[in-house]
């Protein structure tokens, strides 16, 4: 008998091209998953009570003026925004965001231009935060019937504004004291009469060396859907009472409505609350205005998971909160301070009558 010795097959060219393919693409979408990706995602941040303290320090103190005891709480809400370029965001991560109804993805660009850095992002916010404070007191004197010096006035020109010409026609140090017909007093009056504007020139009045002057300033439309004169403002204050708020890490100017509220609650004898938990959020000029905010959802998200069950928002931001408002947590939309503080005392007195008046927000 004749032995045969049966050779082994050798692997065809197209199986091997085929199983290094499938690797490979193992690897690139292995690979893939570490990149960075070109989004932002927002998911609720921590709580901060205005009338309360952190480590034994009083968030709000006042000297000038009587303060009293507090109860109850007023939280200011935050957000947690991860993304360059102050951190990374993998695509699990981004992906894991897209399925949690409580975080919202936002394209990198339409938040931060082309080459923003993490300092300036830090710097904005701290700027930002700031400046509400400054606010906050003025809002707050102004609901107390306190008087205090004010001026809104131009302090520099963004790049579009003059390349359409507005520094041709305004000044740094020019006072802005009307924009399209109406005095203003903070800058959501300005922003209003640019939105309105949509595209055309607003007008404004400025007072310049003692002399009022009519200007028509054009405005133009960016990625986020606003419009803008590209002017830059500051406000100054001189305040009849010493107001120091301490409250690290936190940066934004979206604390302005429960900071006001916070002043409000201890310069005045009585409890705003009655004991009550309340949270908000909101932007305020020194009249009173509440403005819009970002990242709505998540702050309601946020403070409902530590408990709160009555939150005050910005008019303008209760259309994001349809079918995102958390089980047991009640929503009161607020166009200015005087009806956020309204509110707050109508829960306190179980006021039916006044709360059955207010338009539902979100649900």
């Amino acid at each position: 008998m004749t032995e045969r010795t049966l050779k082994p097959k050798r692997p065809s060219l197209r199986r091997s091209l085929q199983a290094v393919a499938g690797t490979s693409a193992l690897i690139i979408g292995l690979l893939s998953l570490l990149l960075p990706s070109p989004y932002l995602v927002e998911s609720p941040g921590p709580i901060f009570n205005t009338i309360g303290e952190i480590e034994d320090q009083a968030v709000i103190s006042v000297n000038g003026e009587e303060t009293f005891p507090t109860e109850g709480s007023l939280n200011l809400t935050t957000v947690f925004v991860a993304g360059a370029p102050t951190s990374t965001v993998r695509v699990p991560e981004a992906v894991t965001g897209w399925l949690n109804p409580g975080t919202d993805i936002q394209p990198h660009e339409l938040i931060y231009p082309s080459g923003t850095t993490a300092e300036q992002v830090q710097q904005q916010n701290t700027a930002a935060m700031t400046s509400s404070q400054d606010l906050a007191v003025a809002a707050a004197l102004n609901e107390l019937g306190i008087d205090y010096d004010q001026q809104l006035s131009v302090i520099d020109f963004t790049a579009e504004a003059v390349e359409v010409g507005t520094d041709d026609q305004l000044q740094p140090g020019d006072q802005v004291t009307a924009a399209a017909g109406s005095s203003i007093t903070g800058l959501q009056g300005l922003r209003d009469a640019v939105n309105t504007a949509a595209g055309q020139p607003v007008a404004l009045t400025v007072l310049r060396d003692g002399e009022e002057l009519d200007y028509e300033v054009p405005t133009y439309q960016e990625a986020d859907g606003d419009y803008y004169v590209g002017i830059m403002l500051g406000n100054e204050f001189v305040f009849p009472v010493d107001v120091d708020i301490e409250l690290d890490g936190v940066g934004g100017p979206s604390a302005g409505l429960m900071f006001t509220l916070g002043l409000v609650d201890s310069m005045t004898e009585g409890s705003m609350t009655g004991g009550e938990d309340w949270a908000g959020t909101g932007t305020v000029d020194p009249d009173g205005t509440v403005g819009p905010i970002g990242g709505i959802a998540q702050k309601v998200v946020g403070a409902r998971s530590q408990g709160i069950e009555n939150f005050l928002v910005p008019a303008a931001n209760c259309a994001e909160l349809d079918g995102r408002v958390p089980d047991g947590l009640a929503t009161y939309a607020v166009e200015d301070v005087a009806e956020g503080h309204a509110i707050v005392e109508a829960v306190r007195d179980s006021d039916e009558d006044f709360l059955a008046g207010l338009e539902p927000c979100g649900s």
